[in-house]
């Protein structure tokens, strides 16, 4: 993706929070404040939306509820119209269906960026199973 400067002035007890989180973290500063911006962005247009750190990185969350790439996971399989994938949704995985459709809304504008994450999470899934049918074997001869 291409990216363009920005310079920006902070208050000085703002940008020591900065500092200390980049620290926390191990980003670079510039990365961290820019991973907050579009995490920001992302949260004031979809206010039922989170940010947490995940095992692998940071994912959105459904305030009170699940991850969007788990609700994602199962909002794939529903036809229908919106409504009616919301509500099927909503009641397989037991949820509000208030959450599911702030997850299915945020799903919609950031699709390409969730069905990576879930293509990631299949890949890693077949590679452990592989894994573990080749030690099984191992045991077993």
């Amino acid at each position: 993706m291409a990216t363009k400067h920005l310079t920006l002035r902070m208050d000085a007890a703002a940008l020591e929070r900065l500092e200390r989180e980049s620290e926390r973290t191990g980003q670079n500063r510039s990365e961290l404040a820019r991973q907050l911006i579009e995490e920001g962005l992302r949260m004031a247009r979809h206010p039922g939306i989170v940010f947490r750190d995940g095992a692998a990185e940071r994912t959105a969350v459904v305030k009170g509820g699940p991850r969007v790439w788990v609700v994602a996971r199962v909002l794939r399989e529903q036809t229908g119209s919106l409504d009616d994938i919301v509500r099927a949704t909503a009641e397989l995985m037991e949820q509000p269906e208030h959450l599911v459709r702030d997850a299915a809304l945020y799903y919609l504008e950031f699709r390409e960026e969730v069905d990576a994450w879930l293509q990631s999470l299949d890949r890693e899934a077949e590679a452990a199973e592989d894994e573990w049918l080749r030690n099984r074997e191992r045991v077993s001869a």
